[in-house]
């Protein structure tokens, strides 16, 4: 059974995860308006990403014994200067989730939630992947920023990202 500290903690950050979905589509609109549909593709690629995210803490609270609580969520930005604007802001929002993260796995470990600890790894490994996988693409932004045909081409690499039910998540 989930310590209650933990299991709100957790329900705070299974919502966090879907605000980060919520975020990461309207990216994606933003980005088919300005005919960018590779950056739109990604981020639509993220937003099930992190609905995945969800569905692991969902499955967990509730085979934990923990209680679900969804709260409301705030709605996000919904245009961007440029792509490198854009990914910046990718970047300062999975910082923070690596914050959050973090905080839970401190959580745990002062609660000696050794299940959680073990949830947590899973995402603490995926943040490092997040953040570096982002700052690749913001360097190829600057490196490209003013070379509309580079923007060409980072909008066809990013249309070749394929998103895959991890084989633990049911849908």
């Amino acid at each position: 059974m989930l310590h209650d500290k933990m299991s709100k903690a957790l329900n705070e950050q299974m919502n966090w995860e879907l605000y980060s979905s919520y975020i990461y589509l309207a990216m994606s609109a933003h980005f088919e308006q300005v005919n960018l549909r590779g950056f739109a593709h990604w981020m639509r690629v993220q937003t099930m990403e992190e609905i995945t995210h969800f569905k692991r803490f969902y499955d967990f609270l509730t085979a934990r014994g923990g209680r679900v609580v969804l709260s409301q969520i705030k709605a996000p930005p919904s245009e961007w200067k440029s792509p490198l604007d854009a990914f910046e802001d990718v970047l300062k929002h999975e910082q923070e989730v690596t914050r959050r993260i973090h905080h839970l796995a401190d959580l745990a470990v002062e609660l000696k939630d050794h299940a959680t600890g073990s949830l947590l790894k899973w995402f603490i490994d995926e943040q490092v992947e997040e953040e570096a996988s982002t700052d690749e693409i913001i360097q190829n932004l600057k490196l490209n920023q003013d070379a509309p045909s580079g923007l060409y081409l980072i909008d066809k690499e990013l249309a070749a990202r394929a998103f895959t039910v991890p084989p633990d998540i049911s849908v």
